[in-house]
């Protein structure tokens, strides 16, 4: 899948093509920053910027990201898209979700945002757009017969009797 196809069709990131390159202008500069303080971190044989070029692009480092946020897609299913090995993706989206996590608005694990309209007034009224990171995410509980085992059960996936 090109570049440009993931650009342009909103239902493979969930964001306009303005959104992701205003992502580009805030997140990319730095990443790259980032990325040269990594590399002149430890002595080296060779200088800085000798060796293999970038087979992921920042953009397509982004675009990697955003589409295995919204869609939860695999890391090899990522690869072939993109023409990498998977390393590179899982190492791609390494770097990038903490840069989305640090430009966003995340929230603290004691606050309960349980409506839409108490998500935009904890935006604020900036016009930002938010992502909302909805995973599913396992939780282990008590045992069947086990007491509070009933506090613990939300009832999403409850069976009918």
């Amino acid at each position: 899948m090109t570049r440009t196809a993931i650009i342009s069709d909103r239902r493979i990131t969930g964001l306009s093509a303005a959104v992701i390159a205003e992502l580009v202008t805030e997140v990319g500069p730095l990443w790259h920053e980032r990325h040269q303080a990594r590399l002149a971190s430890r002595l080296r044989k060779r200088a800085v910027g000798a060796g293999a070029k970038h087979r992921l692009v920042f953009v397509d480092r982004l675009l990697t990201t955003l589409v295995h946020l919204r869609h939860g897609v695999t890391h090899d299913v990522l690869a072939c898209w993109f023409g990498v090995d998977h390393s590179i993706v899982t190492r791609a989206i390494g770097e990038v979700r903490p840069l989305l996590a640090e430009r966003g608005c995340t929230i603290s694990l004691d606050v309960r945002l349980r409506t839409l309209a108490e998500v935009i007034g904890h935006l604020g009224e900036t016009g930002k757009t938010g992502i909302i990171d909805g995973t599913e995410i396992r939780v282990r509980r008590p045992a069947v017969g086990r007491k509070d085992r009933d506090k613990s059960i939300s009832g999403k996936n409850k069976q009918p009797p």
